[in-house]
């Protein structure tokens, strides 16, 4: 049996029954009663604007998949890079695959010296990373004559390929003038997480990167690969259907990225954390929060009504980077916040648990991150994110130029006065 629904215009009588596949129904059900009639649906709370088949969320149930492969196995067995191919080619690599695009990957880590010397070097010094990341991405594209050849597929990989590789030097190179300090070259020898570590921290020759390190910044970049269709995915797409290269379609994800409200969430945290100081201020902490004085950040989730499974992840992850660099002092407070929260009537209600911001910031700064790069650490393994649903969005057949329209609430037509009679 089909489930279905049925729509009735009660101004006309007109019913229509049209499927409902996967908890989803066509919006044509609308047009079909009335070609003028749309519904009103502020941040696409009820919209399915794609069909996609990269990641799946269940957030009642607090389940992340990539591919069909839960988030648990893959941060536990596998490593960004393959995790990056399985998102692009939609399946994991077996052992030739994953050398060669290994191989692809850290040959094109490089950028050109005009990009540093002409452009990097054109910002303040005091510039966020995040706008020097955002800016230096789109003008990448710039370097490329067959950046716009999107339908050809030979030319879209290549550019695929160099963006997955170039954004941790980029990344990089902002934190580096950011610092005042000079641009480490990527190094073909180490691995994607290595390398980017040793383009950001290495000073003088006998800096080595620590393997328990690396592998913490590859599970960070694994967990935060893709998330389904959240602002910054929406962007990606919506430029995207305007048949831009994807050096700007990834710029302008990034950008919405920027905002506080969605990749500076973990920066929240901290400041947070920071502002308790003491496990001894959680309880009033906590009362502040309970009766609206206060924000509890990194609890909670727009679409997990239960614990983010990549929380768990990131906590353990949180653990074992801590006994190479020593205990964040702010450790201590998300423990104990952390504790209270989840003891409290009040933040099980309403369903409040921790998400994957609430640890990520602690591990960063344990890292060496300062927080204006929590962002761009963000933004680096996504762009592997924005890339595969931009490949999938010229594939399908149903997308056109993203277009949504209004509900228009202004003045009807008047009549214009002189300025004099006004």
């Amino acid at each position: 049996m089909t489930d279905t629904i049925t729509i009735t215009d009660d101004r006309t009588g007109k019913s229509v029954t049209v499927p409902i596949t996967g908890g989803v129904f066509n919006s044509s059900a609308l047009r079909e009663l009335d070609p003028n009639l749309f519904m009103y649906d502020p941040a696409y709370l009820s919209t399915a604007a794609c069909a996609s088949s990269i990641t799946y969320l269940d957030g009642e149930a607090g389940i992340l998949r990539y591919r069909g492969y839960p988030i648990e196995q893959l941060a536990d067995k596998s490593s960004f890079l393959e995790v990056a191919y399985l998102l692009l080619k939609g399946e994991l690599p077996n052992a030739a695959e994953l050398e060669q695009w290994q191989f692809n990957v850290t040959r094109h880590t490089m950028i050109h010296e005009n990009m540093r010397k002409r452009f990097v070097d054109g910002f303040h010094y005091d510039a966020h990373p995040m706008g020097m990341f955002i800016s230096a991405t789109a003008a990448l594209g710039t370097f490329y004559v067959d950046a716009k050849d999107i339908f050809d597929s030979e030319s879209f990989d290549k550019q695929v390929l160099r963006l997955v590789a170039k954004v941790p030097t980029i990344a990089a190179m902002c934190y580096r003038f950011s610092q005042g300090l000079p641009f480490v070259s990527p190094n073909n020898a180490l691995s994607y997480g290595e390398n980017f570590l040793n383009m950001m921290f290495r000073i003088g020759d006998d800096y080595t990167v620590n393997p328990v390190l690396a592998r913490a910044m590859d599970v960070l970049f694994i967990l935060h690969a893709d998330h389904e269709q959240n602002c910054g995915t929406t962007a990606m797409r919506v430029v995207s259907s305007a048949n831009s290269d994807p050096y700007t379609a990834t710029a302008a994800a990034a950008a919405a990225l920027y905002g506080p409200l969605h990749g500076g969430a973990n920066e929240a945290v901290i400041r947070m954390l920071a502002e308790i100081g003491d496990v001894k201020n959680v309880p009033a902490f906590i009362e502040s929060v309970k009766s609206g004085e206060g924000r509890l950040m990194g609890f909670g989730h727009r679409v997990y009504k239960n614990f983010d499974p990549r929380a768990t992840i990131i906590k353990q992850t949180a653990y074992d980077v801590f006994e190479v660099t020593g205990m964040n002092p702010l450790l201590e407070v998300a423990i104990a916040l952390e504790k209270a929260a989840l003891s409290d009537d009040y933040f099980i209600k309403r369903k409040l648990y921790p998400n994957v911001d609430f640890y990520s910031g602690l591990i960063y700064q344990a890292l060496g991150f300062p927080v204006d790069m929590f962002t761009v650490l963000f933004a680096i393994p996504r762009t592997v994110g924005w890339l595969s649903h931009m490949q999938e969005l010229l594939a399908d057949k149903d997308q056109k130029i993203s277009r949504p329209r209004q509900w228009y609430t202004g003045s009807d037509e008047r009549n214009y006065t002189a300025i004099a009679a006004r």
